[in-house]
């Protein structure tokens, strides 16, 4: 089976253009026909790349701008056919615009807007299919795509924020690597070449740097082989089950970083459970899509025990505060939105709360690094220019005396 590019025309005398999985030129242009489409053209795409990849270039950004535009658009009235094509029409990135294109033709042949978008994992995550599928139930898809659009900027959002925290700390410990290896890899030779020519027993420190500075030179391409090698490891390491649950489990224990990692976890655990119960999703399902999109599996697990004891007659605040992850605040709070019926409204406030603790953490942890790093970067720059020097303080003192 090959694909296809297709450029036509639907029955509204709107311009489509997308990817076709078709045997021939002939089959791809009847199933075309098939979906009332006016055929301009077919040919066989160059691009090795499937429609289900597509995914891969779509950012968040741009599903908070889709799912913004089209819950306006549903708001005015507009039918959810023409709305997807006035975006298929104005959507810059060429990923997005191929799939805005499928979804209209899927639902224009009768199915859902939630099936369709099933048909796109890599560009759907399940908490947006599910979402739009409780949104289609009820009857108030332009609120729950209005809340998704919210939900991923306030989650685009801590994440930048996080990121943007540790861009300064990450340049200077590179800055400081850098200047290390240029001093071990380029300085400390010549001295050592200039120390040889003058002979004599050199001091302790001196003679361990020159060691340190020969087996980076000599040994440097095995050093960095084996740096890449480690890395393909450990990354092949935490793809496994049993890998990534002891990877989680070591960053949630971490001196200081472990309590951010914590905190982001809860943020995150709150703002989409939230959403998803203010959408209509019911509690159970509501349970299973946010262990699938914590991002660590000792959330996961602690979310999934949750929901089995939900399903066993359990509050969801008694698992969740057995597993010893939730601090007793969050578990409290959930238990009193439980008990008043005000669960949504008790898991914004969690969410607002930790959200704002991130914020601070990341901010305390940037101001931390800084001087650290600042600190070792002076300590190993001055010890290895001492080392240098020593024996030329050395000599000075024979000559004086």
């Amino acid at each position: 089976m090959n694909t296809y590019e297709y450029s036509a025309k639907d029955k509204n005398g709107y311009a489509v253009k997308g990817l076709l999985d078709a045997n021939s030129d002939q089959e791809a242009a009847a199933m075309l026909h098939n979906k009332e489409l006016v055929v301009l053209s077919v040919r066989q795409s160059t691009k090795t790349a499937k429609k289900g990849k597509t995914g891969k270039n779509i950012k968040t950004d741009d599903l908070v701008v889709f799912s913004r535009q089209l819950a306006t658009m549903i708001d005015a009235g507009i039918p959810l056919v023409h709305s997807l094509g006035i975006l298929a029409e104005q959507t810059e990135n060429p990923g997005l615009k191929t799939v805005v294109i499928t979804l209209r033709q899927d639902i224009e042949a009768g199915m859902s807007f939630c099936d369709g978008l099933k048909k796109h994992p890599h560009v759907f995550s399940e908490l947006f299919i599910n979402m739009v599928k409780a949104g289609e139930t009820s009857g108030m898809l332009d609120e729950v795509l209005d809340r998704l659009a919210a939900y991923l900027e306030k989650t685009a959002a801590l994440v930048r924020k996080i990121r943007s925290s540790l861009v300064y700390p990450a340049v200077v410990v590179s800055m400081s690597m850098i200047i290390t290896a240029v001093l071990l890899l380029k300085v400390v030779p010549t001295f050592a070449n200039i120390f040889d020519t003058l002979g004599g027993r050199l001091p302790a420190p001196t003679r361990v740097l020159i060691f340190v500075s020969d087996m980076l030179r000599h040994y440097f391409i095995y050093i960095v082989g084996l740096s890449m090698a480690g890395g393909f490891l450990f990354k092949k390491y935490i793809a496994t089950e049993k890998g990534r649950y002891n990877f989680d489990k070591i960053k949630l224990k971490l001196p200081v970083v472990g309590k951010l990692f914590s905190k982001l976890a809860v943020a995150k655990f709150s703002r989409t459970f939230s959403t998803l119960v203010k959408s209509g999703v019911s509690i159970l399902n509501a349970l299973d899509i946010v262990s699938k999109t914590s991002g660590n599996k000792i959330i996961e697990e602690a979310v999934l025990s949750s929901s089995k004891g939900v399903r066993d007659g359990e509050p969801i605040s008694q698992p969740l505060s057995k597993s010893g992850v939730f601090p007793p605040m969050v578990c409290r709070m959930i238990s009193v939105g439980e008990q008043t019926g005000q669960l949504e409204k008790m898991l914004t406030k969690i969410a607002d709360f930790y959200e704002e603790q991130v914020d601070a953490a990341a901010s305390a942890l940037t101001s931390m690094i800084e001087p650290l790093v600042i600190a070792f970067l002076g300590i190993v720059v001055g010890g290895i220019v001492i080392s240098l020097f020593l024996p030329i303080f050395k000599i000075t003192e024979l000559i004086a005396s």
